[in-house]
């Protein structure tokens, strides 16, 4: 069976902020299992420093990083579109174990497969620390 994630490329306007929204909010239901189905089998992460490769992966990365970043909140922007191709900005809050607030920065690069599915992801990130009563998500 093959699997299909609407809305599909090549992207407009529309789709591709429909696709920023759906990710946005996937991600910040903070389940692993969900946000995975979203990639190829084989897809294809930088994130920061990191390699990651496969949905099974992924979804350990996942798993590994909403173990650390607590009260992980995450907004997205749509940055730009073509064909398959979408770049959002983006930014998230978060505290580590110790109760350490930190605001996070970046950019991504995605690429779809023609069932809508992401093959690609490339995130570069920035943390910067904050205090608890700067948060704004």
């Amino acid at each position: 069976m093959t699997e299909i994630k609407h809305p599909l490329p090549p992207f407009n306007a529309e789709t591709a902020a429909q696709k920023v929204q759906m990710a946005e909010d996937a991600w910040n239901t903070k389940d692993p299992a969900k946000v995975c189905m979203a990639y190829t089998i084989d897809s294809k992460w930088r994130n920061r420093s990191e390699f990651v490769e496969g949905r099974e992966s992924i979804k350990a990365f996942l798993t590994q990083k909403w173990q650390k970043e607590l009260d992980y909140k995450l907004k997205k922007t749509l940055w730009c579109y073509t064909d398959n191709r979408i770049g959002v900005t983006f930014e998230y809050e978060w505290h580590d174990d110790s109760g350490n607030w930190f605001r996070s920065y970046g950019n991504e690069l995605w690429e779809f497969d023609q069932n809508g599915l992401m093959q690609t992801r490339i995130a570069s990130i920035n943390d910067a620390p904050i205090k608890s009563e700067d948060r704004k998500l």
